[in-house]
């Protein structure tokens, strides 16, 4: 009977267990960048490294989105950003966590514009539309939203 009673027990523990992790949703931030200063760029990547490690160490998923516009665009230009290697070097230690980085392609367009010539964005970012547009949907979607 106690047998029964264990077994009974921990196989309604472990049915607990799988549920409660089956719901556990991954840990989503947007943090926002629409100043040209490095400081703010590296307070940036300092909130995305600390967001990584802390659930790393919980072992739970998580996933940033670091989204630029504005006079922030140069973060991730190729031509002007002061903090290229320290995204490169994020980008490669977040696995298996997720981090993109989100340029505004209004921004873009308008820095073209004015500079008269086409601008290169890192390869670690993706180009998207508008990056108020992008905060608004991930915001919209469930995300934490960060400025820094």
């Amino acid at each position: 009977m106690f047998r029964r009673l264990a077994t009974a027990t921990l196989v309604s523990i472990a049915f607990a267990a799988s549920a409660i992790a089956a719901d556990t949703k991954p840990h989503r931030v947007a943090i926002q960048v629409n100043q040209n200063d490095p400081q703010v760029m590296n307070l940036a990547l300092n909130n995305a490294t600390n967001v990584l490690e802390y659930y790393r160490g919980k072992n739970e998923e998580v996933e940033v989105d670091i989204v630029t516009y504005g006079p922030g665009l140069h973060m991730p230009r190729a031509d002007t950003s002061p903090v290229q290697d320290r995204i490169k070097r994020l980008k490669e230690m977040a696995f298996p966590g997720k981090v993109q980085f989100s340029a505004c392609n209004n921004t873009k367009q308008g820095m073209e514009k004015a500079e008269g010539h086409a601008i290169s964005i890192l390869p670690d970012a993706t180009i998207v539309p508008s990056g108020v547009v992008r905060l608004m949907e991930l915001q919209e979607q469930g995300w934490s939203y960060v400025r820094p």
